[in-house]
C-alpha cells in the first residue's frame, strides 16, 4: 500500500511539473527574432553556431522562441549585420565586435587582441574582469545588447603565395586582414582590407589580394584558400582566441520576458561549451589533410618575424590608446587583469 502511494505521488508530481512546464510555455507570447549572420550556414563551426543556437532556444522555450537564421546578404551585407540590429533593420546579428570596429576601435578588444590570452583567460576577462559591462555599455549606445556566445581557439596567421623568410618580405603585399592584427601588419608594409568571409577567395584567385588570414585550419579549408597559396602560417599571433556574440536589437531585447532572456543567455552558455570543444576536436584533421591531399606547407614564423609582430603591437597601443579614449579606457582593464592573473598563468600551467 505504501508503495502503491509512493508511486501514485511520484507520477502525480511528475505529472505536476509537465503541466506546469506547459502552462508556463502556454504563457510566453511566441516571439520571432530575424537573425542576420555574418558567416554562411554551411562553414564548420561558427557558420553553423546560429542554426545550433536557434534548436536550442526554440527546444527549451517549448517553441515560444523561434530564431530565423538568414544568410550572409539575405537580409544585410554581412559586415553591416551589426549595425542594422542597432538601426533597428534586423532583431539579431550573429558576429563579433572586430566587425564593428570602423564605429570605434575599441569594439576590436571584444572580439580578439593580437598576443592575446587564450580562450580561459579571455573568458575571465570578459566575464569576471569587467570586458563584458564595458562591451554592454559601449553597445547599448548603439542600440544593440551583446551576449558572447561562442569562444574559438588559435587561428592561423596567413596564407601567402611564397614563402615569408623575412619581415622585409611582408612589405608591399595586399592583405586580407581582420582587427586589429591589421594594423600591425601596416606597420610593416602591408596594405590590408577587411572583407567578409564570402568574398575572400575571390579575391585571392583573382589577385586583388596577394595573401589572406581567416580562421582556424577546419573553416580555411571549406574555403579551398590553398587552391591559391600554398604557404600556411601560424601561430595566430593576432587571434590566440576570438569571441562571437549573439547581437540583439536592445528595444527588441528589453521587450522580452525575463524567461526567454534567461534561455537565450543560457543557451549561449551551451554553445560556447561545444564550440570551444569541437574547435579543439577539428583543427588536425585539417591540417593533416591540406598538407597530404594539398600539398600544403604548414609552416612557423620565425622567432625574428614574431619579434617584428609584437614590436608593431606594442606601438598600436600606444597610438591607438592616444588617439581614442575609449581604446585606452578599455584596453588598460584589458591590462590590469593580464597583469594580475600572470601569476596564475606562469605558475598554474605547463609550459
Amino acid at each position: 500500500m505504501k508503495t502503491f502511494v509512493r508511486r501514485t505521488i511520484a507520477v502525480s508530481l511528475g505529472v505536476g511539473i509537465a503541466f506546469a512546464a506547459a502552462t508556463g510555455y502556454a504563457q510566453e507570447k511566441k516571439v520571432r527574432i530575424n537573425l542576420a549572420s555574418a558567416f554562411p550556414t554551411s562553414l564548420t563551426l561558427i557558420g553553423e553556431a546560429p542554426v545550433k543556437y536557434a534548436k536550442m532556444i526554440e527546444r527549451a522555450s517549448g517553441g515560444t522562441l523561434e530564431l530565423r537564421v538568414n544568410e550572409p546578404g539575405a537580409l544585410v551585407p554581412a559586415l553591416q549585420a551589426i549595425q542594422a540590429t542597432g538601426q533597428g533593420s534586423v532583431d539579431a546579428a550573429w558576429s563579433n565586435g572586430g566587425f564593428f570596429a570602423s564605429t570605434d576601435s575599441a569594439f576590436n578588444m571584444f572580439a580578439s587582441v593580437p598576443f592575446g590570452p587564450g580562450m580561459g583567460e579571455y573568458l575571465a576577462w570578459m566575464h569576471h574582469g569587467g570586458g563584458l559591462q564595458l562591451a554592454r555599455e559601449m553597445f547599448a549606445k548603439h542600440g544593440v545588447h551583446n551576449i558572447p556566445c561562442a569562444i574559438i581557439p588559435p587561428e592561423a596567421s596567413g596564407w601567402f603565395r611564397k614563402e615569408i623568410k623575412t619581415a622585409a618580405d611582408l612589405k608591399g603585399l595586399k592583405m586580407r586582414f581582420f582587427g586589429l592584427g591589421a594594423k600591425v601588419m601596416e606597420k610593416l608594409g602591408v596594405a590590408t582590407q577587411l572583407l567578409a568571409p564570402g568574398d575572400i577567395f575571390q579575391a585571392l584567385q583573382l589577385g586583388t589580394i596577394d595573401a589572406t588570414e581567416f580562421s582556424l585550419p577546419a573553416m580555411d579549408q571549406k574555403f579551398a584558400f590553398y587552391q591559391v597559396a600554398k604557404f600556411y602560417y601560424f601561430p595566430g599571433w593576432h587571434q590566440q582566441a576570438t569571441i562571437l556574440d549573439l547581437y540583439v536589437n536592445k528595444k527588441k531585447w528589453d521587450a522580452l520576458s525575463e524567461p526567454h532572456k534567461a534561455i537565450m543567455e543560457q543557451a549561449c552558455g551551451n554553445l560556447t561549451r561545444d564550440v570551444i570543444a569541437e574547435g579543439e576536436a577539428s583543427q588536425f584533421k585539417a591540417m593533416r589533410e591540406m598538407a597530404d591531399k594539398h600539398a600544403v606547407q604548414i609552416k612557423r614564423w620565425s622567432p625574428d618575424i614574431m619579434a617584428a609582430y609584437e614590436k608593431a603591437w606594442n606601438e598600436v597601443v600606444v597610438e591607438e590608446s592616444a588617439k581614442n579614449a575609449q581604446f585606452k579606457k578599455v584596453y588598460d582593464s584589458y591590462a590590469a587583469f593580464r597583469k594580475d592573473y600572470a601569476i596564475w598563468r606562469d605558475y598554474g600551467y605547463l609550459k
